[in-house]
């Protein structure tokens, strides 16, 4: 079980934000961050544009594997890409658990 603490740098956007960081508000993130438009973004994770925003609002949740995939193409840890995306999916069905990937 992975045990490790939220980094400050979640713990400071998820008091920003005003709740739990989601998969969605992770590519949003990241994709502000690096300045690059929502057309382009999901032009390099090979997925519509309409299909990113609404990840990106929570309307639309992602699979596991492809939730890696995007961690791989971005640089990123699977691990925690794949504990947002399955987080979601556990909050979109109302049930009350938390996550751990290790």
């Amino acid at each position: 079980m992975n045990t490790k603490k939220k980094s400050a740098t979640v713990r400071q956007l998820e008091n920003l934000i005003g709740s739990e960081m989601t998969f969605g508000l992770r590519l949003n993130s990241i994709r502000k961050g690096e300045g690059q438009t929502l057309e382009v973004f999901a032009a390099q994770l090979d997925i519509s544009k309409q299909h990113l925003n609404d990840i990106e609002k929570g309307r639309k949740s992602v699979s596991p594997e492809r939730a890696a995939r995007f961690a791989k193409i971005l640089g990123f840890s699977a691990e925690r890409f794949i504990q947002l995306a399955l987080q979601d999916q556990l909050t979109q069905a109302g049930l009350p658990y938390k996550v751990q990937v290790s």
